[in-house]
């Protein structure tokens, strides 16, 4: 196993009596920019975060991670994980309860309380150190759950739905955390969210139905540079596909179903800036112009 790798699963099945939830899954994961985990409901992505926990053990199959069984006292302070519905205590202040963890992990007393600063300052709530978490927002409790889970600072962090159900400034606060951790974290990230999981990772593991359907970068299509992908909603649709189509080396614009105009392109380069110097001339301000199709265009462009 090489020193940068992360998880290594060769046949990996999981069985809930005569249901498969993940079904002969192989895969090599490396350490470096966030990793997207994707996939409908049922397709497989909590079963595989959980054996990967070694919260349950495969029907089938092998799984590595850290070069390390799940589950192994080896992987204490290096894997960490955050389901998408944990609580905290309500009993417990918040550094208490950090201090508790970072002590299940084996650090002395006084490491426990630099680890807790340490990881409160991350999450810019050290100021809540000795608030319950009944007395915060949602947001902030989700914070809080993250900081929890970088105790140790581990090599390997698994989040599952860390944006759900928050406001925005949360939110951005969360995904900037992670990009900010990134150099020395390696984070894989679940969401339905793909807009969020485009912006924030540099691969993706995409799962169907218990089965792995691809894993590859982000922008790793070769058909993706045929395109161009822009996001305006200020002007009438006529207008700008008349005013579009008239563009050198435009050979198709389609909407999308998030509303985005989808432009194909026998160069994507030279139709961007084409693009970029039309919506000058006309005034139109628009939100997003970007090379390639969206991460959900590629994935569920076609589905009925």
């Amino acid at each position: 196993m090489s020193l940068d790798t992360l998880i290594e699963c060769e046949g990996l099945t999981k069985h809930y009596g005569s249901a498969v939830a993940l079904d002969t899954v192989s895969l090599t994961l490396p350490a470096g920019e966030p990793i997207a985990l994707i996939g409908p409901n049922g397709a497989g992505k909590t079963t595989l975060l959980s054996l990967l926990c070694g919260f349950i053990r495969p029907s089938a199959g092998q799984v590595r991670v850290l070069g390390q069984q799940p589950g192994s006292q080896a992987l204490s302070g290096r894997l960490s994980a955050l389901p998408q519905d944990a609580l905290l205590d309500p009993r417990l202040s918040v550094g208490g309860q950090l201090r508790f963890f970072a002590r299940l992990q084996g650090m002395s007393a006084q490491q426990a309380k630099m680890d807790t600063h340490r990881v409160l300052q991350t999450v810019d709530l050290l100021d809540s150190i000795n608030t319950k978490p009944v007395d915060l927002s949602h947001g902030m409790r989700k914070r809080i759950a993250i900081a929890q889970a970088l105790l140790g600072e581990p090599k390997l962090v698994l989040l599952d739905e860390p944006t759900a159900g928050i406001d925005p400034p949360n939110a951005k606060m969360i995904r900037d955390l992670i990009r900010a951790q990134s150099t020395r974290t390696t984070f894989i990230v679940s969401s339905h969210n793909l807009d969020e999981l485009e912006r924030l990772c540099g691969s993706v593991v995409h799962l169907e139905k218990g089965r792995l359907i691809s894993v590859g970068g982000v922008n790793d299509d070769a058909e993706n540079h045929e395109f161009v992908t822009l996001r305006i909603n200020t002007v009438e649709e006529s207008t700008f596909m008349m005013a579009a189509k008239a563009l050198a080396g435009v050979q198709n614009i389609t909407r999308t179903a998030q509303g985005d105009y989808l432009i194909q392109t026998d160069d994507d380069m030279k139709t961007s800036l084409a693009l970029m110097q039309m919506l000058s001339d006309y005034g139109w301000r628009y939100r997003q112009l970007s090379r390639g199709k969206t991460l959900e265009e590629r994935l569920y462009g076609d589905a009925s």
